[in-house]
């Protein structure tokens, strides 16, 4: 006989699991990057598709603002910028996984970029359309897009996600 367990994640307990989670996730993977190298190198070209972005952010949130002036230096438009309290059901409502919450959900050609992901990012994942539901950089990073504070950088993983919860890094940075 087996039992079913299940149980929610203190809000406090998140981001201790999700640097667990990603230090794990990092520790298993390729020392380089990727869902799968062979789907994914490092190139650049840019992404032709719908470049319209829904963004999902808290009034109070000022990083959120500077991360929609990067994307829109790289080419992305926004089509809503909507303000909202409810970012926790908005998370749920897309099926993030909580271990890779951050403070802003944006969606795009129907997939989930969650967080302070990098542009190029974005745009190397949709190019290949992957069976994938989106793209998060758990937390808040110093020096991700958006979240710039001089000269001090921390380590960040972009880490690609499917409709699971299963994750693995997409791309890895020492310094952005």
């Amino acid at each position: 006989m087996t039992k079913n367990f299940s149980f929610k994640i203190s809000k406090l307990l998140r981001p201790l699991v999700a640097v667990i989670i990603i230090t794990v996730v990092i520790m298993t993977s390729n020392s380089t990057s990727a869902i799968a190298a062979s789907v994914w190198d490092n190139e650049t070209q840019s992404y032709s598709g719908n470049q319209e972005i829904i963004v999902y952010r808290s009034p109070s949130c000022s990083c959120c603002g500077a991360w929609l002036e990067h994307i829109q230096k790289h080419g992305f438009k926004i089509k809503e910028d909507i303000k909202t309290d409810e970012m926790e059901a908005i998370k749920q409502k897309y099926n993030l996984p909580p271990e890779l919450a951050s403070c802003h959900t944006a969606i795009i050609d129907g997939y989930v970029m969650e967080g302070h992901v990098p542009a190029d990012d974005i745009k190397r994942f949709l190019k290949h359309k992957p069976q994938l539901a989106g793209l998060a950089v758990p937390e808040m990073p110093i020096g991700t897009p958006g979240m710039e504070m001089g000269n001090t950088k921390q380590p960040f993983s972009v880490i690609a996600f499917n409709k699971k919860s299963e994750f693995k890094v997409f791309n890895r940075y020492e310094s952005y």
